[in-house]
Order: structure tokens, then sequence, then C-alpha cells
């Protein structure tokens, strides 16, 4: 197997169980361990792999933060692009993510906050006023399914109602 191979199936991996260990990793992709190990550093310090997180059930775990995902219509600078404003708005702490889409609106912002009051606030306050954000649309989420390829909730046995006549 190439080292590309290798890194490959390692992310794969990774992605699935960020928590596996060096020695379960070679044990699965039959490899050695310190092999294994250097390829994972290579990854990390070509920045391939960024980080590490735990995917969490708030509903479980106790969580009580509000989400939202952010629809922002940008005017695109003529050197940059989309570029400045995506910066500019993934420097915010209440942002988890900023995406490039296609579409009517230019960025997918997913933002956490407290209340909806707080994420509403965020938007008018902080977000809108951004030079070059032209317009945006709050979509809060609900509820859950599936994040990250896992679902959220575990599955439930359904059972029809009985109907007597």
């Amino acid at each position: 197997m190439t080292n590309l191979e290798l890194k490959k199936k390692i992310i794969a991996l990774l992605q699935r169980n960020a928590r596996m260990s060096d020695v379960e990793i070679a044990e699965r992709l039959l490899s050695e361990t310190d092999t294994v190990a250097g390829a994972i550093k290579e990854l990390e310090n070509e920045g391939a792999i960024i980080g590490y997180h735990a995917l969490v059930n708030e509903e479980i775990a106790g969580g009580d933060e509000v989400r939202a995902l952010i629809e922002v219509q940008v005017l695109p600078d003529r050197d940059g692009g989309f570029d400045r404003v995506a910066r500019v708005i993934s420097r915010f702490s209440e942002v988890r993510s900023v995406y490039l889409v296609s579409g009517q609106y230019d960025l997918r912002v997913e933002v956490v906050g407290e209340t909806l009051q707080q994420v509403a606030l965020f938007v008018a306050s902080r977000l809108a006023p951004i030079d070059g954000v032209q317009a945006t649309a709050t979509h809060f989420l609900l509820k859950k399914y599936k994040e990250s390829g896992f679902a959220a909730e575990r599955d439930e046995v359904y059972e029809r109602l009985k109907i007597s006549p």
C-alpha cells in the first residue's frame, strides 16, 4: 500500500472514530504502529487533519444550546471574492462553521447561542453590519437526525397501533 493510500485509509478510520489508537489503526490496516503514527503526524503537520472533536447528542448530554444555519448573501470583493467576508465571519466565537455554497445565498454559517434572542441579536448586530453582507436568512435547527454520518438518535421500535372494529 502506498503512503497516500495509507493516509486516506487512516483518515477514513479517524473520521469514523477519532479516538481510535495508532495500534488499532495499524491492526485494521495490517501495518506497523510506528508507520501509522508517522503518517498521522504527517497528516497533522500538512494540515490535512486540522483537529479532532466529539459528536454530541445534546438532548442526552443535557446541552441546551440553540443552533442556527444562516444564509448570507455577499457582495464579493474585486480582489478576494467572498474570502474577506468569510474570514471576518469565521472569527466570531458564536460561529461553528462557514461554507461557500451555490444558490441564491453565497455563504452558509452555522451559529450557536444560548437563546433564540442571542442568535437573533448576533445576526442583527454583528453579522448583518459587516461590509459586503447584503442579506441574511436565519433557520433555527429544531431537531438533529444525523450529523457527520452518524444517526443522532437510537433506533426506536415502531409499532403501529392496532385498530379494532
